[in-house]
């Protein structure tokens, strides 16, 4: 008898498939890592490869996750891009790539929170306050959604 498939938080990624970032009804198994060491997982509704960084800003990234950790922390503290590269190693060209694409995703999550959700820019500026304020202290249920939404998945 086979062994049952383990449950993961991954959503099919492809637009043309019938279960595109829908939770229920999928069926998606693990299918090994890439060269940067990222889960890959396929659909078995369209056979469509991805990764699990796909929709996020690092997607089609190659530093690896300690070094982005530490190049988000030099920047928080509000340090110049040079300043940054001599501390991190890091090329001032790629700090700069990551700060943009970090900036876009932002821009793209507070779009979707005052058009999709309805918030107010006043509301929203109080709501990422109250995230990074709470963040330890929110339920499983709201660390769920609140990562389904910070990773690039829309809520249908």
């Amino acid at each position: 008898m086979a062994r049952p498939r383990l449950k993961n938080r991954a959503i099919c990624q492809n637009e043309n498939c019938s279960f595109f970032r829908k939770e229920k009804g999928k069926n998606i198994i693990k299918k090994g890592r890439n060269y940067a060491k990222h889960q890959r997982f396929l659909c078995k509704h369209c056979d469509v490869a991805f990764v699990e960084t796909k929709g996020t800003p690092l997607y089609r990234r190659r530093l690896s996750e300690r070094k982005i950790k530490q190049l988000c922390k030099e920047l928080m503290e509000i340090k110049g891009i040079r300043a940054v590269e001599r501390t991190t190693g890091i090329n001032k060209n790629t700090i700069g790539s990551y700060l943009s694409a970090f900036a876009e995703h932002a821009k793209e999550m507070s779009k979707y929170l005052t058009k999709k959700v309805g918030l107010s820019t006043h509301e929203l500026d109080e709501f990422w306050t109250f995230v990074k304020k709470n963040k330890r202290k929110l339920s499983p249920l709201a660390t769920k959604n609140l990562q389904r939404v910070t990773s690039g998945a829309l809520l249908r």
